[in-house]
């Protein structure tokens, strides 16, 4: 597969201890792969976020003054986090564990909740922190929708809220500070350029949608199928069925599909977990290595893996490690200094030729 399925390159690099000009101007239990679970993979190094350069304009920012909030010393401050789903999978592994890191090198007080992917736990979740004392949160919402009373919980303390990995339908500098997160449209295109490339842009595609009410499987799925309409009619989408972002999931929903659909060409999984256990349906059924074209969004070794098994085609990069960006955000603005609405990080990408190489880098 050619390298040309990485399509930006033009980066400005986040320091974990400087805020950089396009930052100020402005993207659970044990895995079931113990490999996917190490520790040492959620590390910063060449594997940290990077703020992707914006192509034109500066975006909206915010300051505590246009919060409403007051200057504090984020050293001294209580910072809680809310992790939204089940550490079963890498993903959320990797982010929480880059939290925790942060808050540790940096000696802030640190609470942390899971929600177990229970929104209504969520909610009560963020409520139970802000009572605890929390000074500013962190959330990696579950859902986009819903979010009434925490915010109207912390507008009344004028708590500072930064959510990452994905965004809740709120006012920005107003219920919320800042989202930090990738672009999830452009991933659903690069996910479409891969399959093109794959499938030599002819045959019957089928999606695994991530998990609904959120916006990355409304922009994942939105980037995918709107990139294949325009550059690949002949691809068709045939099969579009919820795999919850979960890899149990994401195998029944394959297994149905191959027994109904046994010649399909390709699968868009819309992350790692549900691609991975698509290639357990197809190795269920007796399909050969790369029968079937999988692309998959992620950036779990397992994943990058299964590129170098022949089993998976691309992955698509969405990097987990908030830790550094997240707090680097929230000591900017406590400070006073202008942060951007939204933050959005760069993502490389995996493919046949750097997939082996990338291992070491992949979480």
């Amino acid at each position: 597969m050619k390298s040309s399925a990485v399509r930006r390159t033009t980066t400005t690099t986040v320091l974990a201890t400087a805020l950089t000009a396009a930052l100020a101007l402005g993207g659970c239990a044990k895995s079931e792969d113990d490999a996917a679970g190490d520790p040492s993979s959620s590390a910063g190094g060449d594997s940290g976020q990077v703020v992707a350069t914006p192509a034109t304009g500066t975006g909206e920012s915010c300051t505590v003054e246009q919060f409403g909030g007051t200057r504090t010393d984020l050293a001294t401050a209580t910072v809680g986090f809310s992790q939204s789903e089940k550490e079963a999978n890498p993903f959320r592994i990797a982010e929480t564990a880059s939290i925790r890191a942060e808050a540790e090198r940096r000696g802030v007080k640190l609470l942390t909740a899971n929600a177990q992917t229970q929104f209504s736990k969520q909610i009560s979740d963020v409520q139970d922190l802000i009572s605890k004392g929390a000074d500013l949160l962190v959330i990696a919402p579950l859902n986009s929708d819903g979010w009434g009373p925490v915010l109207r919980a912390a507008a009344a303390r004028k708590i500072p809220i930064v959510t990452v990995d994905r965004k809740i339908n709120a006012t920005p500098c107003k219920d919320y500070v800042s989202f930090i997160g990738s672009d999830f449209v452009e991933q659903g295109e690069r996910a479409a350029d891969s399959m093109i490339e794959a499938t030599g842009g002819r045959g019957e595609v089928a999606i695994l949608l991530g998990a609904a009410g959120n916006n990355v499987t409304t922009e994942r799925t939105k980037g995918f199928k709107d990139r294949i309409a325009a550059e690949a009619p002949g691809l068709r989408v045939v099969f579009e069925q919820t795999g919850e972002f979960a890899r149990e999931k994401g195998q029944q929903v394959t297994e149905q599909l191959i027994q109904s659909n046994p010649d399909i060409t390709g699968i868009y999984a819309e992350n790692d977990e549900m691609g991975l256990g698509a290639v357990n349906a197809l190795k269920g059924a007796g399909k050969k290595p790369g029968a079937v074209k999988i692309v998959t969004v992620d950036g779990t070794r397992n994943a990058v893996r299964g590129i170098v098994d022949g089993w998976i085609s691309g992955v698509i990069e969405s990097n987990p490690r908030f830790g550094p960006l997240a707090f680097e955000t929230l000591d900017a603005f406590t400070k006073g200094e202008k942060v951007a609405q939204e933050i959005v990080i760069q993502d490389s990408a995996y493919t046949e030729e750097n997939a082996a190489s990338g291992l070491g880098k992949a979480y």
